[in-house]
């Protein structure tokens, strides 16, 4: 997908930047889960809980891929889904933050 070099410097950046916008969606997974799951009254509703379910599975198993090749897309789905700021990615060097930045605003 990208062909970058990362630094042993940025790789650690990288990884704690990736740690934090998986947390972040863990939790609002999870918070979003108990609101419907509380609010399902029916078996129905139950089931429909679980489709949910598997649906964010497969779309966080999309998103959530650590593959240097693949952070550039992350990152700027990251920023784009506001679950963090360009600023956390000070660091990287200025080809990194180009392509995020690209990708970002397209």
């Amino acid at each position: 997908m990208f062909d970058l070099h990362w630094s042993p410097s940025e790789k650690k950046i990288a990884r704690d930047i990736y740690e934090r916008v998986l947390a972040t969606a863990e939790a609002k997974l999870v918070a979003e889960l108990k609101t419907k799951a509380s609010a399902a009254a029916s078996f129905s509703d139950m089931w429909g809980v679980e489709d949910w379910l598997r649906e964010e599975r497969k779309y966080m198993a999309g998103i959530f891929d650590y593959r240097y090749s693949r952070l550039p897309l992350f990152f700027s789905w990251a920023i784009r889904a506001g679950h963090m700021d360009e600023r956390a990615l000070s660091g990287l060097s200025e080809d990194k933050l180009k392509v995020i930045r690209r990708i970002a605003r397209d």
